[in-house]
């Protein structure tokens, strides 16, 4: 695996694919970070969102016979909560994939053909196979170089098979993963070392890293919050989780001194109803908004899902975890809650039912100076790191390119055409003749 090595940025704009979808919202969330990253940088590139649903329309047949995308009905099942049984799930949406896979590929080539990338991005699993080779066909059919292709993987480990990674022989590309698990998973499918980038964690917008000029007090009082209190911040994703309303009671008859900020996401109702529940400690309750770093600033600790994007949101601002994992764990985020154990960052939990429990923990001073000191050992700037591989990558391309360029052109003039061969070896036959009349020697000097 690499270190990301900065390579001064090449003088044309270069274009960028980031492909994203919105199965649960953290797909996107991490596109618009790395975006953001390098347009703080200042990077000279040309960066273009693609929706792939909105490329993969009219191959979408679930949607016309039911008339509901995929991703609605996915985002549905977060809202509501029903995440059990998605391992199963998981893999008759892999088989409808592979049998729509040339279709797939079809609209994908077709897409490609009408644009001219330095670079593809994909920051979802389960189509890269079909990424990739919509994306070489259309290098086919434009006659020109292969355009590079990158996964970035926006989970902190593969789920396989053919979810994140595919095998080595099936496409050529690039590989960046947040973790060394992750990291020995590209290549134990057969990834080159050094086509394989780790960073130091998952992408997490700018504004997280970004100071904060306040204080916490006073902005408390603010909110209608205790200023010394220990204060957690409850989030489940964008759409929010009914579980939030039994935590909040189960932590009101453990009668714990601690306060909660409830984020709601697109979910009023929920939102609603929290308000209205007479809770025996201060709380404040949200909707959607921008500005989660604020109130994650607001908080000594995160009770939520194990995400990869809002544990590591959490974990940038200092914040140690509450999450459960059991069989309505997705699948792909149960790699998660090991990771959080073993690197020391809070507390795993097999059900919300026992939340009292992991709160306690956090109320116990030892406990949390150890949580605190396992957050501060993972420094995650993955971020900032991401602009710095894309750019080695391009540039590597760059030169391949050349390479095989200057190759080429040395071989055409060193290669003689047919007519002027058959000139040459007519000249030299007629000097040998005549060399042979005068001097008796048939000897012919090329």
């Amino acid at each position: 695996m690499r270190v990301p090595r900065f390579t001064p940025a090449h003088e044309r704009m270069q274009r960028i694919d980031l492909i994203y979808f919105d199965a649960g919202g953290g797909h996107r969330a991490s596109a618009i970070a790395l975006k953001s990253a390098a347009e703080e940088q200042r990077r000279p590139w040309q960066i273009r969102l693609v929706n792939l649903r909105e490329v993969l329309e009219p191959a979408d047949v679930i949607r016309r016979i039911t008339g509901v995308r995929v991703e609605d009905f996915y985002n549905s099942l977060l809202k509501s909560g029903m995440t059990i049984g998605t391992g199963p799930m998981l893999r008759i949406v892999q088989t409808l994939i592979r049998v729509l896979h040339a279709r797939l590929t079809e609209h994908l080539t077709e897409y490609w053909q009408k644009s001219e990338n330095d670079l593809v991005v994909s920051m979802i699993p389960n189509f890269n196979r079909a990424i990739f080779q919509g994306l070489r066909a259309a290098d086919v059919k434009r006659n020109r170089s292969k355009t590079p292709m990158v996964t970035i993987l926006t989970d902190l480990a593969d789920h396989p098979p053919h979810f994140w990674i595919e095998r080595r022989d099936q496409y050529d590309q690039y590989i960046v993963c947040g973790t060394a698990t992750a990291g020995e998973q590209a290549i134990s499918m057969g990834h080159p070392r050094e086509r394989v980038f780790r960073t130091s964690g998952m992408i997490v917008r700018p504004e997280f890293y970004r100071p904060m000029e306040l204080e916490r007090e006073t902005e408390r009082l603010r909110l209608g919050l205790a200023p010394e209190l220990p204060t957690g911040i409850v989030m489940f994703g964008s759409f929010g989780s009914r579980r939030m309303i039994d935590i909040a009671k189960r932590i009101a008859a453990a009668q714990l001194k601690t306060q909660l900020i409830f984020v709601c996401g697109h979910n009023e109702e929920l939102r609603r109803r929290l308000h209205e529940i007479k809770l025996p400690f201060a709380s404040h309750c949200v909707g959607f908004t921008r500005e989660i770093p604020y109130f994650m600033r607001m908080a000594d600790y995160f009770i939520g899902k194990p995400g990869p994007g809002s544990i590591s949101e959490a974990l940038v601002m200092g914040l140690p975890v509450i999450v459960e994992r059991n069989a309505f764990t997705m699948v792909q985020e149960r790699f998660n809650t090991e990771w959080i154990v073993q690197n020391q960052l809070g507390v795993v939990l097999h059900s919300f039912g026992s939340i009292a429990s992991g709160v306690a923990k956090m109320l116990d001073p030892e406990q949390f100076r150890q949580f605190r000191s396992g957050v501060k050992a993972v420094d995650n700037r993955a971020a900032f790191e991401v602009p710095e591989i894309l750019e080695e990558i391009m540039s590597r391309s760059r030169l391949e390119t050349a390479g095989a360029s200057r190759r080429t052109q040395v071989a055409e003039v060193a290669r003689p055409s047919f007519g002027e061969f058959g000139r040459q070896v007519a000249r030299q036959t007629r000097a040998a003749f005549v060399r042979l009349l005068i001097t008796g020697s048939p000897l012919i000097r090329w």
